[in-house]
């Protein structure tokens, strides 16, 4: 017989590209009216399939037969004809291989099975049931079913298949080939499973087996929200696609910086149902990523106060995730900072909350003392090392710099211990809030501005040491706040002076409005109010007192934004 006419091919191969699964008025149309047509053009195929040797013989004589038969059999409206369901039935099953000898006959056969299993299904509400009796219905009951058998079919089958013995043949092609599958179903929830199932299958050998498109449309679904998974089937999504990690970590980010609304009251949500902590907690590699895309952000906008505060909260929800872990399954925490002052880990690690509040300034104190001890080690080095060592020194300072933004809760807890200290004891809480601010400053410009905040907080003092705050106190904080310290450690000394001190909350309404209105900064003083409300309602830091002067002065400032903090 002489072999199918090419411009048919190309004709009939475009037709059920174009019909799809018949979705749209105009492709059921077409469909209908080519029918006749279709059922000549199938029994040819059919003959010349008959004439083949072999399932590999078919599929290079004829490189189209398998994605043209795919591709009718999900058209309902081709399906729902008897004698084309017929005819598609015998050209499928010319394709199968009763004792397959090589791996395109295992995967013709893996298909075959997953076809039949959509194109016999008889029950009552199938699409042939249907369409006998009402034209112009497509049940999506039909499809739901259907699917879900293959699904649950598929599932089971690539869940065994990482059990296979090393002496049978490797099952990576065949895996691959239902990866590949499944890319036009990864929006579909009935084919979640299957996914989860793929991307959970640990690797047999040393091969790649699931497809980069595979991959990419996950990622893509996920992204979007168009797809719904269990974690832990995410989680092994990120293991596999490490840019599908770092494309998650970014929406992160950028859903934080362009949230209008109370970014504090929905930051941890946030963060939490991204799935990263629990991730970073399971597999370190994770956290390294996820810092290191957290470390450049930061090195370009490191005064953005949104940023800090995400870097802050990750870091908290992923200690709070490592530690449901089992104790065996946990690593060390120098492994999940190996570029921190390994000295720096325990005091920061440590929350305040598992420090007795009068302990929180000997704590503090410890902590300044490693600072200072790292920025010293660094100015004595800087004129006698070569280039190389120095650049070292500066990346120690950074990463102890980041270590401390990743446990930015010891900075509120000196910025609120400044309230009641004295002079003596208020010098290294003034020097751990100015390095946070100014992490890139060489020793004698940090000098300087550590002797500007420490008379931004005498001022501060006096302007709320009495119940009345005096006005005539005002014009020096005024200027301090666009003086050389920064406007970000100025605000937060006024509004921690502000809410836990003694001073009348009429009297720090009116003088809080007032220099915030001067200085032009309400809404960044808005935010750090939500950023001090959500360090407040945690267990254990409950105070009425605090609690209702930190509301009066929201009510008075009004909402917060993020964008903008810098």
């Amino acid at each position: 017989m002489a072999a199918l006419p090419d411009h048919q091919v190309s004709f009939w191969m475009d037709k059920a590209v174009k019909w799809g699964q018949a979705t749209s008025p105009s492709a059921q149309l077409d469909t209908t009216r080519h029918l006749d047509c279709l059922r000549s053009f199938l029994q040819q195929l059919l003959q010349t399939l008959q004439l083949m040797r072999s399932t590999t013989e078919a599929m290079k004589s004829l490189p189209f037969v398998g994605q043209f038969l795919g591709r009718l059999c999900w058209n309902p409206y081709v399906t729902a004809d008897g004698e084309s369901r017929r005819l598609l039935l015998q050209c499928v099953w010319c394709l199968y291989s009763a004792e397959p000898k090589n791996a395109v006959e295992r995967r013709a056969n893996d298909w075959i099975r997953n076809l039949l299993c959509h194109l016999t299904s008889e029950e009552e509400g199938s699409v042939v049931h249907a369409l006998e009796k009402q034209s112009g219905s497509i049940p999506q009951q039909y499809y739901s079913e259907t699917l879900k058998k293959m699904v649950a079919l598929l599932t089971e089958e690539v869940s065994r298949s990482h059990m296979t013995k090393s002496s049978e043949r490797c099952t990576c092609d065949d895996i691959h080939a239902v990866s590949v599958a499944c890319v036009p179903l990864v929006t579909c929830s009935n084919a979640a499973p299957l996914i989860g199932a793929l991307l959970k299958r640990p690797v047999s050998c040393g091969c790649s087996h699931l497809s980069e498109e595979f991959i990419e449309a996950v990622s893509t679904a996920w992204l979007r929200r168009k797809l719904v998974f269990e974690d832990m089937a995410v989680v092994a999504l990120w293991c596999h696609s490490l840019s599908s990690l770092e494309r998650a970590v970014l929406s992160l980010l950028e859903s934080v910086l362009s949230d209008q609304g109370s970014v504090m009251q929905t930051l941890e949500k946030a963060v939490t149902e991204s799935l990263l902590p629990k991730a970073s907690a399971l597999h370190c590699h994770i956290f390294l990523i996820v810092n290191d895309v957290f470390r450049n952000v930061l090195m370009a906008i490191e005064e953005n106060l949104a940023v800090r505060a995400l870097i802050k909260v990750f870091t908290g929800c992923f200690l709070k995730s490592r530690t449901a872990q089992k104790p065996q399954e946990s690593l060390p925490l120098r492994a999940f900072f190996p570029h921190a002052p390994h000295n720096l880990l325990t005091p920061l690690l440590t929350a305040p909350s598992e420090v007795p509040k009068q302990a929180w300034l000997k704590h503090l104190h410890w902590i300044v003392k490693l600072f200072q001890e790292i920025l010293c080690e660094r100015n004595e080095r800087e004129e006698e090392v070569k280039e190389e060592e120095s650049l070292r020194q500066s990346r120690a300072v950074f990463e102890a710099w980041f270590l401390l933004v990743q446990c930015g809760h010891w900075v509120d807890a000196a910025a609120e211990l400044l309230v009641s200290v004295g002079s003596e004891e208020s010098e290294p809480l003034l020097f751990l809030l100015t390095f946070y601010n100014h992490p890139t400053n060489r020793g004698h410009q940090r000098a300087q501005q550590t002797t500007v905040a420490r008379e931004a907080w005498s001022h501060l003092r006096i302007l709320f040491s009495t119940y009345t705050a005096p006005s005539e106190q005002l014009s020096p904080v005024n200027e301090l706040l666009s003086s050389t310290v920064s406007t970000n450690l100025m605000l937060l000394l006024l509004l921690n002076f502000a809410i836990f001190s003694q001073a009348s909350i009429s009297s720090v309404s009116e003088v809080i409005q007032k220099v915030l209105n001067e200085a032009g900064i309400r809404r960044r003083a808005a935010w750090m109010l939500s950023s001090m409300q959500h360090r407040l309602n945690r267990p254990g830091s409950l105070d009425a007192r605090v609690h209702c002067r930190l509301r009066t002065l929201q009510d008075s400032i009004g909402p917060a934004h993020a964008p903008g903090c810098t």
